[in-house]
């Protein structure tokens, strides 16, 4: 039987909020953006942690949630997401398993308003990695961005791998999925997809999403 997609459209922490994942479900997302939910910055900031905090608790303790996230500059000022992701999974008792850093473009690049790199980071309550199987801590490309908030192919196929092999993840679920991309790449290696997404248009265009394999 081949892997199964379910998008809900909805408000995904107002999901998150009714659910209690099984030890075989993973989370792997992206938060979404200040400018995406027209919240005063501050606000936004606490919502950021309070969400991942959300989400590391929803999990069974050895379960895993992943977070890809691009830093934003406000007033001249860098937001580091990578902190606030953080400061929310401690607060749910999570560890964090690794932090990559994947480029958004080459190396020695100068970039404006984005930097040039994003954050991958893993949490899990009970889970541990063997330094032996460790991976990468830099990936030199995120791969293709079937929209321009997608967490590209190479990322998603990273996190993917991850939580399949390491965590012995059979479903994966993304409560911001936009349109779909860390779904399509987990059915591509087996594995069922849950999204939850507020956009009709997108949640439709989630159902049906295929994305090619990262080229090496």
């Amino acid at each position: 039987m081949p892997p199964s997609r379910t998008i809900h459209c909805t408000d995904g922490v107002a999901w998150l909020r009714e659910q209690t994942f099984e030890a075989d479900h993973a989370v792997i997302t992206s938060l979404p953006d200040v400018s995406e939910l027209g919240l005063p910055f501050d606000a936004w900031r606490d919502w950021f942690s309070d969400t991942a905090q959300l989400i590391c608790e929803r999990l069974a303790p050895t379960g895993v949630a992943l977070f890809f996230q691009t830093d934003i500059k406000r007033d001249g000022r860098w937001v580091d997401k990578g902190y606030l992701v953080q400061r929310g999974a401690e607060r749910a008792g999570s560890a964090q398993l690794f932090h990559k850093a994947v480029c958004r473009a080459p190396a020695g690049m100068t970039t404006f308003g984005r930097p040039a790199w994003a954050h991958l980071l893993a949490f899990s309550r009970e889970l541990r990695v063997d330094p032996g199987d460790s991976t990468a801590d830099v990936l030199p490309k995120l791969g293709e961005m079937p929209w321009a908030r997608a967490m590209g192919v190479e990322a998603c196929e990273v996190a993917v791998k991850f939580v399949k092999q390491k965590a012995q993840a059979r479903v994966v679920v993304d409560p911001f999925c936009g349109l779909g991309t860390v779904l399509a790449v987990a059915n591509r290696h087996g594995l069922d997809g849950v999204g939850v997404e507020l956009s009709r248009k997108r949640a439709e265009k989630a159902k049906t999403l295929e994305v090619r394999p990262a080229v090496r």
